[in-house]
């Protein structure tokens, strides 16, 4: 940062605006976020011991019926919850802009999906964590809003990136089935990871992921195993953003019921993935529901406020 401080003088320089809250649903992905705020604001912000919430999503095709923002949308959505429920904990919290151009593997053989290398995306989110880190930002939680195996491991080394460059505390926040199918060790400190939770409406014993798709195998119910734009994204994006999911393209879709042996050759990607899944999802969507959607949005706010106030309370 250049310059020589906040001057008092200057009105509105004293005390940090937080931007006013955007709706649940909003489109605008500078909402809420330090794109609203003036510099003033944001070294104070960090004065004052903010955290930074920092979601790294994709664009990608999500079926005939979610848009290809999707992985940006519904992070943010997450975001903008975890935010206010740190702030009824004492917690103030900035959320910065979301990174979209990520890495696309499994959906590179369709149109709407882009990627870029993952040394570049690794080098460009160490560049800005330095910068976010020399305004001041101690405390940095990153998190993912794309299945994509590749793509994770590049978040958890961009973090581990700049945390060497930075020395400051900054970390990628996942659930332990995403820590484990990555092969990450959960006591890593570039990890924060928070609890499990099991889905509402889930088979015994199954499981659809809330924080991010793909994170785990989803419950195999009848309409098989649940992975990408199925019932998961689905009934997020029905709670979030109803606007934006085509729902009488959704309510003919039939289910894929694909099982493990097929989702191993899906995450093989490009052609292997759009053999298998031609129209673009993974799962049940016509089996999705709002009020689903809301549970799980909560939960998946609820899970990674409580890890967050549980890392900074343990310094």
């Amino acid at each position: 940062m250049t310059g020589g401080g906040v001057d008092a003088a200057v009105p509105g320089a004293g005390t940090p605006q937080a931007p006013p809250a955007g709706p649940a649903g909003t489109t605008d992905v500078f909402a809420d976020t330090i794109a609203e705020l003036t510099w003033y604001e944001v070294e104070r912000a960090a004065r004052d011991g903010a955290v930074l919430l920092w979601a790294f999503g994709v664009i990608e095709q999500h079926g005939p019926h979610l848009p290809a923002g999707t992985d940006v949308y519904l992070p943010g959505a997450r975001l903008r919850e975890v935010r206010r429920l740190l702030a009824g904990r004492g917690i103030e919290a900035l959320i910065v802009p979301p990174y979209y151009w990520g890495i696309n593997v499994v959906s590179g053989s369709f149109p709407a999906s882009y990627g870029i290398r993952p040394e570049l995306m690794e080098q460009v989110m160490a560049d800005l964590l330095t910068g976010l880190a020399g305004d001041g930002f101690r405390r940095v939680f990153c998190f993912s809003g794309h299945g994509d195996a590749l793509h994770n491991r590049t978040v958890h080394a961009g973090v581990r990136a700049g945390r060497e460059r930075t020395g400051a505390d900054i970390s990628f926040v996942v659930e332990p089935e995403l820590a484990q199918r990555l092969g990450l060790d959960p006591d890593d400190p570039a990890l924060t990871v928070h609890a499990s939770a099991a889905s509402p409406g889930a088979p015994p014993g199954g499981r659809v992921a809330v924080s991010s798709p793909g994170s785990a195998a989803g419950g195999a119910g009848a309409g098989g195993i649940d992975v990408h734009a199925g019932r998961w994204e689905t009934s997020v994006m029905l709670h979030t953003h109803p606007g934006l999911v085509r729902d009488e393209v959704r309510a003919t879709l039939p289910a894929t019921g694909h099982g493990l042996s097929e989702l191993a050759v899906w995450r093989r990607g490009y052609d292997d993935a759009r053999r298998v899944t031609p129209r673009g999802y993974f799962g049940d969507p016509a089996a999705a529901g709002a009020d689903e959607g809301r549970q799980l949005h909560a939960a998946a706010a609820r899970l990674a406020a409580d890890a967050i106030e549980e890392r900074l309370g343990t310094g």
